[in-house]
């Protein structure tokens, strides 16, 4: 919001709402040229704005505006932008919500950090409902891995350096640390802005968008502005830095922060996170860096008694690269930083899921998982940096961190390794370290070449599980200029498994190399992969400039040529790497077919067409992976009351091979896409028509050995039901039988003869008839479809979500073969009976539990006229209600209608005999109703 000022060009306003008990007061920083001014950056005034909590926020404005254009003429025109607090305690609200739709559950704030450790009670500003864990995975298990993850974004403003955090203060720095939100530099911006923003990809969902990315979309917008020297939650000054000794100093920074998950298997371990940071200032930010902060404590949380559960042996470590699971094993590069337990906590020399008393009598679980956090897009090629640090600053002998011998810093605090202050954070988000990991500690010898020798004592307490650990990371730029946007992803991903041997802190501090051995970082990368696949699609020429990407070609077999030249003859060629232009699409199933629904007497037509289904590719495997469709019903709209009634799917089955390497033990592993019976016989039988060789006849204690290679073993499994015969193995019959399959046909023999009225073709036109349901009640059917999954890269077949094409249908009431059943009109029940308990009978309120009784009541109109009018009198001849009913004529629900016993004043009708009248166009009609209350 800028004015004109009398000595330069226009100032910038930017407010600072300080709070008393009795007074509030808003600062304004007035941003020029004044050369009075240019030490600081601004100068600041001061306003009453408002006197207890009766003075009114139009006078509050009114005040600042005289105030304002008094002292700076023009200030007036700026009046309309000014955000001033309703009350002395009203500030911008922190909002917190989790991403629970997988399996990794993350709270997400409005203020710049995730996970919610620091409160252990607080509700989900979204859905209302109350959390005490605010890091979970699996879903349910409470198991948590950090305490909290905080956004650190640093620069350089004029000769300032700063750092804002999302997440202030150090280990005993003070932060209100227990019992209220954390002191956090970002804020959300005006009231307005306040809050977060879902969006959902799923259709039927209630926050559904069609520019949703995900399953679960999270927007939250903050800044760094707001400047409280007063905190009102625990009636303390704010928080000072350490080395300057001034409260927070503003970069003058907007964060927009998207993060996103999905459900689906191969995603439900992920969340990710696209940030844009924008400088809204009037100055460029030099150096800026971005750092994810993390307080790692790894444990079991029982309930509440959060901080009595939590355990004090936590690890952490930084991947580079990692060879790729293949044969070939080109390396990855992954530049994560993982945090994990020391040992997964086995309970009497084992792992377990269950809840059991440890030596302390504490309940708890194994904590066998680990998370990564990597920045999946990298500007510039820059590389990032891994720092850690047991944050003692009180005790100044045991609060350090690696410290490389070019690096060498007085931090001031007596230690070396909590960072307090903005300079000393600033130098390690820019130090260009990668520390080594906590587990190697006790390695460091005093003659090493790159690292200070650590102390003993600490070094062998942090190697074998740090009791208090944090860890960053970060990456550098250069400057962003006014206005300037610098945008960075970086993606949170758990994995299983991590720990593989209850003993293996037997091997530490002493052993590292044998403690990794026992380490199995597969699903965490695997995670990580997916992550990168998600914002940027292998192989996917986005911007369409002739580059798609990076792939390498695996050589499993080979033969010597004439020329004595190697030749590939058995090669597998794999897109690991996209385009850099980033794609946000995550794997899909197929589409899901579209669905016409038409009641029958008793029963309801199921007719769908699976054009779109059966020929879109998959964006990864770029392969046509339909498998089948799988047809549900529900009495509601909940996707959980859904049950499965029928399905087709392709003949086509699983080959499992034998892996001699596989761990922990040799075992069977499926590599490779679904075969056909045809695919089979052409490639291990006497010929693709060798009716004789019987996929069945081989089983794991009798594998078919490969005639060429006897080494390799396999047997056969089938993929899902192959269900495909119409009408005998599948329920579900073609709607055109003889229709020609086009695949493959050239495009001007496609005549109009292969396509229905609605414009589909045929060949892919299915039907079904669900007989002998309830014809007075609402059901809801839904049609998916499915695929066949990805194997090599553990993607589980994928289906549509059961809602997506979900759609609600009576059956017909009345029989066509007593007669013309569009002449005569249905009212039920008739007499409505208060004491008939429809409620409980599941008759009205379905997926209601939260509506009182009588604003779930419900009379039903059957087979009335798609476009008509229902009236309902009563005995006196006085108009009710009246219910305009238009709906199109395919719309299965278009000769239904409710009334839910409310007048049209809105009161709910009384016992008595009413009269009912429905007019359409082409005749009307009238019946008598009976309601008992």
């Amino acid at each position: 919001m800028n004015s004109k000022v009398p000595w330069g060009r226009p100032a910038s306003l930017h407010f600072e709402t300080i709070l008393t008990k009795s007074v509030t007061l808003t600062r304004v920083h007035i941003l020029g040229d004044n050369k009075n001014w240019r030490k600081t950056g601004y100068h600041t005034l001061y306003c009453i704005i408002g006197f207890g909590l009766i003075m009114s926020n139009i006078v509050s404005k009114c005040l600042l505006m005289v105030f304002l254009s008094t002292v700076f003429p023009g200030a007036d025109r700026a009046k309309a932008q000014f955000i001033i607090p309703r009350n002395v305690w009203e500030l911008p609200v922190p909002c917190v919500s989790a991403h629970d739709v997988g399996k990794f559950v993350l709270d997400i704030s409005n203020k710049g950090y995730f996970g919610n450790g620091v409160n252990p009670n607080y509700y989900d500003c979204l859905v209302g409902s109350k959390h005490f864990i605010g890091s979970e995975y699996p879903t349910g298990s409470g198991i948590n891995l950090i305490k909290y993850g905080s956004i650190w974004v640093g620069g350089i403003l004029g000769q300032d350096t700063l750092v804002t955090e999302g997440f202030y203060g150090g280990f005993f720095e003070p932060s209100n640390f227990h019992n209220h939100p954390p002191y956090s530099e970002f804020n959300p911006d005006d009231l307005p802005l306040e809050g977060l923003q879902r969006k959902s990809s799923i259709r039927g969902s209630p926050y559904y968008d069609e520019d949703a990315v995900s399953e679960q979309d999270v927007i939250a917008v903050y800044t760094d502005t707001i400047v409280i020297k007063f905190n009102p939650f625990d009636g303390h000054e704010g928080v000072r830095d350490f080395l300057d000794f001034r409260h927070h100093q503003p970069l003058f920074i907007e964060l927009t922060q998207r993060s996103y998950a999905w459900s689906l298997s191969y995603a439900e371990d992920i969340v990710l996170f696209d940030l844009s940071i924008t400088n809204i200032g009037e100055q460029s930010i030099k150096n800026l860096s971005i750092g994810l902060q993390f307080f790692v404590q790894a444990g079991y949380l029982p309930g509440p008694e959060i901080w009595q559960s939590w355990r004090s042996d936590n690890f952490s470590g930084f991947i580079r690269s990692f060879p790729e699971q293949s044969e070939c094993e080109f390396l990855d590069t992954f530049n994560l930083m993982w945090m994990a337990d020391n040992d997964g906590d086995p309970i009497n020399g084992s792992f377990t899921e269950e809840p059991l008393p440890d030596t302390a009598g504490i309940p708890t679980k194994s904590v066998r998982d680990v998370l990564g956090v990597s920045f999946i897009s990298l500007p510039n090629d820059k590389e990032v940096g891994f720092n850690w640090w047991t944050p003692f600053s009180a005790i100044p002998t045991i609060d350090m961190g690696p410290t490389m011998r070019g690096n060498l810093r007085d931090f001031k605090t007596g230690g070396s390794g909590e960072p307090l202050g903005d300079r000393n954070k600033f130098f390690l988000m820019r130090n260009g370290e990668v520390d080594y990991e906590t587990a190697q500690a006790k390695k460091i010898t005093p003659y090493n070449l790159n690292w200070i020798y650590p102390d003993q004592t600490w070094a062998a307490d942090v190697a074998d599980g740090a009791s208090v650990l944090q860890c960053l990371l970060s990456l550098s730029d250069g400057s962003v200029g006014p206005g300037g946007t610098y945008r960075v992803v970086f993606a949170m991903t758990m994995g299983e498994n991590f720990h593989t041997t209850p003993d293996n802190l037997k091997n530490l501090p002493d052993d590292p190399d044998a403690y990794y051995a026992n380490l199995d970082f597969s699903d965490l990368l695997k995670n990580a992969q997916w992550a990168r696949w998600i914002y940027d699609n292998p192989g996917i020429d986005t911007d369409n400039d002739g580059y798609a990407g990076e792939f390498r070609v695996c050589v499993f077999d080979s033969v010597l040529n004439a020329n004595s030249n190697w030749v590939a003859t058995v090669a597998e060629t794999t897109w690991y790497k996209g385009d850099g232009v980033p794609d946000w699409r995550a794997a899909l199933p197929p589409p899901a077919p579209k669905m016409w629904l038409t009641p029958t007497f008793k029963g309801i037509n199921i007719r769908f067409n699976g054009q779109e289904s059966e020929n879109t590719p998959d964006i990864f495997t770029r392969l046509i992976d339909f498998e089948g469709y799988r047809i549900y019903l529900a009495r509601d709209d909940r996707e959980t009351s859904y049950s499965f009634i029928a399905s087709y799917d392709i003949e086509n089955f699983d080959k499992y091979v034998y892996n001699y390497e596989k761990q922990p033990f040799a075992g069977w592993d499926l590599l490779d896409f679904p075969m056909t019976l045809r695919e089979i016989r052409c490639a291990y039988g006497a010929g693709c028509d060798d009716t004789l060789f019987d996929v069945f006849q081989y089983r794991p204690s009798s594998p078919y050995a490969h005639r060429n290679y006897p080494e390799s073993l396999f047997y056969f499994e089938k993929h899902e039901g192959n269900s495909s015969e119409f009408g005998v193995t599948t329920p579900i019959t073609k709607r055109f039988p003889n229709a020609p399959d086009p695949k493959g046909l050239p495009a001007d023999s496609i005549t109009a003869d292969f396509y229905t009225d609605d414009g589909y073709l045929k060949f892919f036109e299915y039907e079904f008839t669900i007989e002998d349901i309830i014809p007075t009640v609402a059901y809801y059917v839904s049609v998916t479809a499915m695929d066949f999954g990805w194997p090599k890269s553990n993607l589980e077949p994928l289906e549509t979500s059961i809602t997506e094409n979900a759609r609600q249908v009576y059956a017909k009431i009345v029989d066509p073969a007593v007669g013309d059943d569009s002449l005569r009109i249905v009212v039920y029940p008739n007499p409505y009976r208060i004491d008939a308990n429809y409620r409980a009978r599941g008759f009205e309120g379905l997926n209601q539990d939260d509506r009182w009784s009588e604003r779930v009541r419900r009379i039903h109109f059957a087979n009335i006229p798609p476009k008509c009018t229902i009236s309902i009198f009563s005995l006196d001849g006085d108009l009710v209600r009246e219910i305009r009913h238009d709906k199109d004529p395919g719309d299965p629900t278009s000769r239904h209608a409710e009334w839910g016993l409310i007048s049209r004043n809105g009161l709910r009708v009384v016992s008595g005999l009413y009269y009912w009248v429905v007019e359409s166009d082409s005749r009307t009609e009238m019946g008598k109703l009976v309601i008992i209350l």
